[in-house]
């Protein structure tokens, strides 16, 4: 190993130092019940709220996936996800996160999401809880896996072991189950804190450096210049490989005296392609890892500091990340041939524009993203299975020691399985997190917004709209899209809308909701917490 990478190695322990150390300071008070384990009391401040809720979900896709699509195929695609994902954030912070604060606890104080459902919903033979608990351990999984690639990629890059990749997954996936076994919510949501001010941090600084050394505007206008519509917000640039044929896959981009070469003309970017990576911001009103956050604030009084600051961190955060791709390509325009490999182009500026020292301190940023949300996945789904499935219906009596090691094994085989996933030879970060935030965004999203604000929401209409949204994704990921260009849009979409009309007119044809529920709505649509 080189002086460099012993720095750089430094720079990194560094920060795994404390992210552990904070796991240790809040093991003894988040193991003393599952409400501390699961959701921290309901104790977060607005900066811990709306920070970790950001950081958990935004993950090493902002820091590698999003440079990386910009990187390779330039603005169109980037911007839009951008752009939805933007509005979606302001859009759930500003109607979800008060109403699911106060029902949450209304609902016999739920402390996860499938328990939040079945609640809502009087379901007493739990097939809701059930239904949820599954849909979040399966994606989540796969979330992880996704994460588990940012080790992988992270490690194998800055230490020169691409070979490792397999070793350096692991590596990285003991290292989150590590603190998040110790300290639970809190410490996870303290360390997010730390996290996305570390990956606001990285990304800032990467992209002043990176815009000084590819000259500025003008540098980088004319670096790109000759890419063609890679600026445009509605066009889109086609890599091509050696025959000309447009890249697909893990396909590798040709590239001639140094020059990458692009399909003539490049390719208009379609409304239906816009609405498609819009679509991305539907994603939010199901992400359990968010709304968690917004189930644990300390009181509805600070949700509005907690959304200005979340909104803040989002926006700038997310246009950063596009841009970083972009400078990326003005510096290297030649360097990354592939999608998959075009996510390290953050790894590039920062290792060699950077001091090694400062460089694994910069590079730590996308360490804080992948464990920030690796650690939600891994906490998120051991509840899912030891507090809703195993003691809300397989051993209601159990005690909170007995559903606390359930949750310990849990987490450890969601490792396991997301290991797998991030070893199965889909290296692309940000298609295997777009298929997961699909899933949930289509099984939970639309239930969620029903569940808050449509008091004539059945319970049969529930079951069916998680149902179909969730089978929806699948079934048009896996076959739908394939059977014309006009129907290749982004899975999210249908599956969302979807299980929408499914809630809407179940909902209509089913009998109503009882008294009991329907003064529950109320009392929540009222309450101050």
């Amino acid at each position: 190993m080189t002086t460099e990478m012993l720095h750089t190695l430094f720079g990194m322990g560094g920060y795994l130092v404390v992210m552990i150390a904070i796991g240790l300071w809040y093991a003894q008070r988040s193991n003393s019940n599952p409400e501390e384990y699961f959701l921290g009391s309901r104790k977060l401040g607005p900066w811990v709220a709306a920070m970790s809720a950001e950081a958990s979900d935004m993950s090493g896709w902002l820091l590698m996936g999003l440079p990386g699509v910009a990187y390779f195929t330039g603005c169109g695609e980037a911007f839009w996800t951008a752009v939805g994902l933007a509005l979606g954030t302001w859009i759930n912070w500003q109607i979800v996160a008060k109403r699911l604060r106060t029902y949450s606890q209304v609902a016999n104080n739920a402390i996860t999401l499938p328990d939040f459902f079945s609640n809502r919903f009087h379901d007493r033979r739990r097939i809701l809880m059930t239904l949820a608990a599954l849909i979040i351990l399966v994606f989540f999984s796969i979330y992880a896996g996704a994460q588990f690639v940012t080790f992988g990629k992270l490690f194998g890059y800055v230490f020169g072991a691409e070979q490792y990749y397999g070793v350096m997954v692991i590596f990285g996936a003991i290292l989150v189950l590590a603190y998040t076994l110790l300290g639970g919510f809190l410490a996870e949501s303290m360390t997010d804190l730390i996290q996305g001010m570390m990956m606001f941090g990285a990304i800032i600084l990467v992209l002043a450096v990176g815009f000084f050394h590819a000259g500025g505007f003008a540098g980088i206008a004319a670096n790109l210049r000759d890419l063609p519509r890679f600026t445009d917000i509605f066009g889109i640039a086609v890599p091509v490989d050696a025959s000309g044929a447009a890249v697909a896959g893990d396909q590798v981009q040709a590239v001639v005296q140094g020059k990458p070469q692009f399909l003539p003309g490049g390719a208009d970017y379609s409304f239906l392609q816009i609405l498609s990576c819009l679509a991305w911001g539907l994603g939010y009103f199901g992400m359990p890892q968010v709304l968690l956050r917004f189930m644990a604030i300390k009181s509805t009084t600070k949700i509005r500091q907690s959304r200005i600051i979340a909104v803040l961190w989002c926006f700038i955060s997310l246009f950063v990340a596009v841009c970083i791709g972009l400078v990326g390509r003005a510096i290297f325009p030649g360097l990354l041939t592939s999608a998959a490999s075009s996510e390290t182009i953050f790894l590039h500026l920062a290792r060699d524009f950077f001091p090694p020292f400062l460089a694994g301190l910069v590079i730590s940023g996308i360490l804080a993203a992948s464990m920030s949300s690796s650690d939600s996945y891994l906490l998120i789904a051991s509840s899912a299975l030891a507090n809703d499935l195993f003691k809300g219906i397989l051993r209601k009596d159990a005690g909170e020691a007995l559903v606390m090691w359930v949750a310990r094994i849990t987490m450890l085989l969601v490792m396991v399985f997301g290991v797998a996933v991030a070893l199965s030879g889909n290296q692309s970060i940000f298609r295997i997190v777009s298929y997961a935030w699909a899933g949930l965004g289509a099984s939970f999203g639309p239930l969620i917004l029903f569940s808050l604000f449509w008091k004539r929401t059945t319970l049969p209409a529930a079951i069916a709209g998680m149902f179909s949204g969730g089978i929806m994704i699948i079934l048009w990921k896996e076959g739908i899209s394939k059977i014309h260009p006009l129907l290749g849009v982004y899975e999210l979409l249908p599956g969302f809308i979807l299980s929408g009309l499914v809630i809407f007119v179940v909902s209509l044809l089913t009998k109503g909701p009882s008294e009991d529920i329907l003064k529950e709505f109320e009392t929540a649509r009222a309450a101050q917490f």
